[in-house]
């Protein structure tokens, strides 16, 4: 969630070496230079990157956090698409009441502008959860941001923060392709125990936080190993 496929770029030379096929790191609907949705679900999300998939492709998804959610519904039986397997890093799975009041209130927030770059891509990197592991000026933040009439604003629509909770247990049960749940040990936003609840495989990776796919690459790469 409000991140952009610009954080995923750095996997290319990785990807190059170890992974056989074709790689797609998109931008969700209302991200980057993906256009908004009228209205926000999981399933709109997972029809928009549907969309650009080539028929016929063998596709494995590796999504984080949002991510995650929108590849178990690109999964599902009833969207039709030809899915092999999932990991799903990251992935909220217990939401709270206030937690969810709080994401309506963003949701409903007027665009904020900014009088420089730096102010926001500072505030980009706040509200994508990446402050502190990539800095203002890093080439990946520019998809993140738009300048305007010589103000700047964040390229996402913030509309999407209405999305509201999925329903795990419910994209689980309608999937039938192998599916992983993955989180860093340090991951303050869900636990193993909770991953544990939904009866598929749980990887635990160690030493790190919500955004291990871009604290070590290498180690998030690993477990799309059984695909290859």
């Amino acid at each position: 969630m409000g991140a952009t496929g610009d954080v995923w770029l750095p996997w290319a030379p990785l990807l190059e070496q170890h992974w056989p096929g074709r790689w797609l790191a998109p931008d969700l609907a209302g991200h980057g230079w993906s256009a908004p949705l009228p209205t926000y679900s999981f399933e709109g999300f997972a029809n928009r990157i549907a969309q650009a998939l080539a028929p016929g492709d063998r596709i494995v998804v590796l999504g984080h956090s949002l991510g995650g959610v929108v590849g178990l519904a690109l999964a599902a039986r009833a969207a039709g698409t030809p899915v092999d397997a999932v990991v799903g890093l990251g992935i909220k799975a217990v939401w709270t009441p206030d937690e969810l009041t709080r994401a309506a209130d963003v949701a409903a927030r007027p665009v904020s502008w900014f009088a420089s770059r730096s102010e926001a891509a500072r505030r980009y990197l706040r509200v994508a959860g990446l402050a502190g592991l990539v800095p203002p000026d890093h080439p990946m933040v520019d998809a993140g941001l738009r300048q305007i009439d010589g103000r700047w604003r964040l390229a996402m629509d913030t509309g999407a923060f209405a999305v509201g909770e999925p329903d795990l247990a419910a994209l689980l049960a309608a999937t039938d392709v192998p599916v992983v749940l993955a989180r860093g040990e340090h991951d303050t936003m869900v636990t193993d125990a909770q991953l544990k609840e939904y009866g598929v495989p749980v990887a635990t990776l160690p030493g790190l936080g919500h955004n291990a796919h871009v604290e070590d690459p290498a180690a998030v790469l690993a477990l799309l190993d059984a695909y290859r």
